[in-house]
């Protein structure tokens, strides 16, 4: 046994999605960063010892253009190009290798911090440091450093600090929740065991070990959808634990838990109702997925009014779009509903002030432990949206070590400094533009090779009844004349169409109506007709086209999306039995999901900017009243296309930094619940250079082919000297017809 002292810039203590989004972040703006880990694996409750999906603002695809980028998009990408199956124990390494590519980052796995010395009076709490004991290597650990991150989950190092926090359900008023208790609950959202099953091909008997819980006993046969193939997180709501102690009573939640999941393969196996002979079990997890324990107290604390409500934070730092997802304290022996689920009509927004701790003056927190109750921790709590609180934390910590302030010294001092570098890092963030005075295209003037002008598809779809109310996304930048549908009728009638705008940016429901047409159709085959819909637009946005359901028509649908479009379907979709939605919000009422990836045949017009090559350079970095992106027109074989950017003087810069189009409305979830089957996502640019023209001409700064990442960064020679012009000269898509750029940024 050995003791050791390790002093860095940003100690981050918990290895789950948080923490490593946080280490990652503070590492790449230049920190010192010790990551520990109390597992033997990165991931929390993703990992392979636990086996939760992944999810995050998408909500299984109820949300629009809601995956998140940065950090945990990163991860998404590039678990899908490496693990198509959604094997658990290779996501283990994608995240492993993402830390370890990292060399700012020094790694303890296998590291449980119990101590931690602070000092100060209660209002006003530092931590000095905390110490880990590494089992198997016998040794003691004390971290130092000026900045804490507490990604633990269950909050242990705020706890010992002193920090504030809360536990279990606030009363009715005290934020106004309708959703809370009348009165204070001690009760939380229960912990999971996942199971995996197998088939052997071959008869497979089952003989229930002792521990085994009888479920006929109990509820769950007919309260809970229990199938023979489901495994894994289909099984969410084995859940107990909701009226103890989530810490204190771990152990004996796991032995509960794994005896149900022995009960529920005894059920599936043995009481003849299920085709289940040649099924095996193949794993039972052995660590309680936590969903909810401590949750600290900032400078805000998040609350149901501001998840429903869509509240804009002039802290915004990352965004969630998971529903409000609450779960019966009683879970898994409940005999209502797994879950309740309320939606925002599109993402929500979460403060930076959630993000550090009241009285704890170096404490920042991510993850499911951030400032919020227990109502709007049911919507932030999923680990997509806890890494996008990560890696805004994990960025304001480095901030603060370099200015030498606090946490709350970044809030009231460099506020404006930390979004906009959470936004050149291209994290998951939501309305803010960019105003960095630092990236030199903002004064460049901005041309093309072309760019998509007439928003349409092709010729040829696929025949669709229409027998739903279907609204078309169409993006527009002046005006919207109306769109040519193409279509065949059974009878003559009249066919209702609506133009309608939404209600906030980033939502994608139709609101507020803004055109209307009735226009005859004859009875006969397929052909174009013409739909006036006049709406002058006072900035480039999202023009949502209804089309009413009518049991005489049949329109046409086509794979080929261009940029910028997505197709509502008017019903209610849910594909979880064991959840009950309120079926209030719009987003539930228009899901996308029934025609995800396609669209109706049509044609709008007049031509249309939204697509332009100074949408490249207009400050969104995603879909944000519009699509926010340069589109080349479609590409020919051997011709190249270009965006370009011109000074009026030389610049002199350090690096370029592109961001491609990667289809944020695709959900990447890491175990594929919902599976794409492109490996590379087809809209992201694959082969280009980067050039810049300097007083000896145009020179290659940059060449790439076989791209599969969404952002790129390019360090510029140290000897290049000043450039008057830098050009992306793009070759060959993955997939997609056009070249799709979001942001071209020349970094000084």
């Amino acid at each position: 046994m050995r003791t050791q002292s390790v002093e860095t810039d940003v100690v981050v203590v918990g290895g789950g999605l948080a923490g490593v989004a946080a280490a990652v972040s503070a590492a790449r703006l230049g920190r010192r960063v010790a990551l520990i880990g109390n597992r033997p694996v990165l991931g929390g409750n993703s990992s392979s010892e636990v086996r939760v999906w992944v999810c995050g603002a998408t909500a299984h695809g109820n949300q629009r253009w809601a995956r998140e980028t940065g950090v945990i998009g990163e991860l998404y990408v590039e678990n899908q190009y490496r693990n198509p199956e959604g094997n658990p124990i290779h996501w283990d390494d994608v995240v492993l290798d993402a830390v370890r590519a990292e060399d700012n980052i020094e790694l303890f796995l296998n590291t449980d911090v119990r101590e931690v010395a602070a000092h100060g009076p209660e209002e006003a709490r530092v931590i000095d440091a905390v110490t880990g004991w590494t089992m198997g290597s016998e040794i003691t650990t004390t971290f130092t450093a000026p900045v804490f991150l507490d990604c633990t989950g269950d909050g242990l190092v705020g706890h010992l600090a002193g920090a504030r926090y809360r536990l279990g359900k606030e009363g009715r008023s005290e934020f106004g929740e309708d959703w809370a208790p009348e009165e204070p609950k001690r009760e939380f959202l229960g912990s999971t065991l996942l199971f995996y099953s197998k088939d052997l091909g071959r008869p497979v008997d089952f003989v229930a070990p002792d521990s085994t819980i009888d479920i006929t006993q109990t509820p769950i046969p007919e309260s809970r959808i229990i199938r023979s193939g489901d495994s894994g997180a289909a099984y969410w709501w084995v859940e107990w634990g909701g009226e103890l102690d989530i810490v204190d009573d771990n152990e004996r939640i796991r032995d509960e838990l794994r005896g149900v999941i022995l009960g529920i393969w005894d059920y599936i196996k043995n009481s003849g109702r299920f085709d289940a002979e040649t099924l095996d079990l193949e794993w039972i997890g052995n660590i309680p997925g936590k969903r909810e324990y401590r949750r600290f107290i900032g400078d805000y604390t998040l609350h149901q009014g501001d998840i429903v409500g869509q509240t804009s934070f002039e802290d915004g730092v990352a965004f969630g779009g998971w529903s409000i997802d609450l779960h019966p304290a009683g879970g898994m022996y409940a005999t209502g509903s797994g879950a309740v689920q309320r939606f925002s009509n599109g993402v929500f927004e979460i403060p930076y002030r959630s993000l550090y701790s009241q009285n704890v003056g170096n404490l920042l927190m991510a993850g499911r432990l951030v400032s919020a109750t227990h109502i709007a921790f049911g919507a932030a709590r999923v680990m997509a949206t806890c890494a996008a609180m990560g890696e805004a934390a994990g960025t304001a910590a480095a901030i603060a070590v370099a200015e030498s302030t606090t946490p709350r010294g970044v809030h009231d001092s460099h506020l404006a400094r930390l979004r906009q570098t959470l936004l050149r890092q291209d994290a998951t963030l939501i309305g803010v533009a960019n105003d960095d005075p630092d990236d030199l295209a903002r004064r460049a003037t901005v041309t093309a090779s072309s760019h998509t002008r007439s928003i349409a598809t092709g010729e040829e779809g696929q025949p669709h009844p229409l027998a739903d109310d279907l609204g078309i996304v169409v993006p527009v930048s002046e005006e919207l004349g109306g769109l040519s549908l193409h279509l065949e009728s059974t009878a003559d009638t009249t066919l209702v169409v609506e133009a309608y705008l939404t209600d906030l940016p980033q939502n994608v429901i139709p609101v507020h109506r803004v055109a209307a047409a009735s226009v005859p159709v004859m009875a006969g085959g397929a052909r174009w007709i013409d739909v006036e819909l006049p709406y002058a637009a006072d900035r480039p946005r999202n023009v949502i086209v209804v089309v009413r359901a009518d049991p005489a028509v049949t329109v046409f649908t086509t794979t080929q999306l261009p940029p910028g479009v997505l197709t509502l379907v008017h019903r209610v979709d849910n594909d979880d039995q064991n959840v009950e939605i309120s079926r209030d919000e719009l987003i539930v009422q228009w899901p996308t999901k029934p025609l995800r990836g396609r669209t109706v045949l049509f044609r709008a017009y007049p031509e249309s900017a939204v697509l332009a090559p100074e949408r490249a350079t207009s400050g969104y970095s995603r879909p944000y009243d519009g699509p926010n992106m340069w589109a080349s027109e479609p590409m020919s074989e051997g011709r190249d296309e270009w965006l370009r950017l011109d000074w009026d003087e030389p610049v002199t810069a350090r690096e370029v930094r592109l961001v491609f189009d990667d289809d944020v409305d695709l959900e990447l979830n890491t175990l594929h619940h919902h599976r794409s089957p492109d490996r590379v996502i087809p809209q992201l640019v694959r082969d280009y250079r980067v050039e810049v023209q300097s007083e000896a001409g145009w020179v290659v700064v940059a060449e790439v082919a076989g791209n599969r990442r969404r952002q790129r960064v390019h360090a510029l020679p140290d000897d290049l000297g000043a450039f008057s012009a830098a050009r992306l000269v793009i070759s060959a898509t993955n997939g997609a017809r056009e070249a799709r750029v979001i942001a071209f940024r020349v970094q000084r």
